[in-house]
C-alpha cells in the first residue's frame, strides 16, 4: 500500500512539474530542437534544474541502507554503449524530435490535448511491442 501512495505522489509531483514548465507543450520541445530557427531555451533551464534534485538523491541514496517503499534499491548497472543502446537513442530522439513528445509528456498529453497525444501513445505501445518481439 505504501508503494502505491509513494508512486501516486511521484507521478502527481512529475506531473505537476510538466505541467508548471509547459513541457507537456510539444512546440515547446521542438522549439529547444530547433537550433536554427526560433530556438526556445526553456527545456535546458528545466533539465538544468532537474539535475540539483537528482544529485541530492544520489546523496541521500548513498547513506539509506534501505528505500523508503521498498525492500531493497534496484538500480541500474553501467553498461557498454553498444549498437542496441545507440540504435535506441536515435529512435527515442528521431521520435522526440518529430513529435515533440517522450513518454511522460505523452501519456499527460491525453488528458491535455488527447487526439494527437493517443497517436503518439499508439506508436509508444508499437514500438514497446515490437521491441518484445525481437529481443
Amino acid at each position: 500500500m505504501r508503494q502505491m501512495f509513494v508512486a501516486l505522489f511521484a507521478g502527481s509531483l512529475f506531473g505537476a512539474g510538466l505541467a508548471f514548465s509547459g513541457m507537456a507543450d510539444p512546440a515547446r520541445v521542438q522549439g529547444f530542437l530547433d537550433l536554427f530557427g526560433q530556438w526556445d531555451p526553456t527545456l535546458a533551464f528545466v533539465m538544468g534544474g532537474a539535475m540539483i534534485p537528482m544529485a541530492l538523491a544520489w546523496i541521500i541514496q548513498k547513506r539509506l541502507s534501505r528505500p523508503f517503499a521498498a525492500k531493497d534499491f534496484s538500480l541500474p548497472g553501467t553498461s557498454l554503449i553498444d549498437r542496441k543502446l545507440t540504435l535506441g537513442a536515435i529512435l527515442f530522439g528521431a521520435g522526440w524530435g518529430i513529435s515533440g513528445l517522450c513518454p511522460g509528456p505523452g501519456l499527460a498529453d491525453l488528458a491535455i490535448n488527447p487526439l494527437p497525444a493517443l497517436a503518439f501513445v499508439a506508436a509508444l505501445f508499437a514500438g514497446m511491442i515490437a521491441h518484445r518481439a525481437t529481443s
